[in-house]
């Protein structure tokens, strides 16, 4: 008996020995790291509390619409001369990024800017969607959209019509003060 609680402990340590040594970084542990940081914002949205204008939408888009429950927003504005700085944490988020569990959805420039949508989960059915944007003037901003039933090729016409759609900005009046 007091051999296999002593197997159970061992196990049990070398699991969590391995768990705590993955230096794999994730989008949502950058977010927790950077929340209180002075050059970085973040807001979680109810996506109950954003009111969009979706008369125009398609029943795929309005299906995606309704698949969404949240967006976790984490922006990063560059001061006057922390290039250096900006450049840094631009890499790192490149660098958890580029991991192969998250798939390319799409790519496409707005106002100048690019912006990058990936996703974690299968062709059917995306856990998260990350939206990625930069610009070495402003910043950048990341928003992780989670939800329930979220189909990847619907969430890009979803991406689509959204650059169209009629936004208030009112509600996302922080965000858009943090950038200016």
């Amino acid at each position: 008996m007091q051999r296999t609680i002593k197997h159970i402990v061992l196990v049990f340590g070398l699991a969590i020995a391995f768990v705590s040594c993955n230096d794999g970084k994730s989008l949502q542990m950058y977010f927790v790291d950077n929340q209180e940081s002075s050059n970085f914002i973040t807001q979680d949205i109810p996506i109950s509390m954003v009111k969009i204008d979706d008369s125009k939408f398609t029943e795929e888009q309005k299906e995606a619409y309704n698949s969404v429950k949240r967006l976790n927003f984490l922006g990063y504005k560059v001061e006057g001369t922390e290039a250096e700085t900006f450049k840094a944490e631009l890499a790192k988020v490149k660098t958890i990024l580029s991991d192969k569990k998250y798939h390319d959805l799409m790519e496409f420039s707005d106002k100048g800017n690019k912006i990058v949508v990936k996703y974690i989960g299968t062709e059917d059915e995306a856990d998260e969607v990350i939206i990625f944007g930069s610009a070495d003037e402003l910043g950048f901003g990341i928003v992780r959209v989670l939800g329930n039933n979220m189909n990847p090729d619907k969430m890009v016409t979803l991406v689509s019509a959204m650059q169209n759609a009629n936004v208030d900005e009112n509600q996302v009046q922080d965000i858009v003060n943090f950038f200016k």
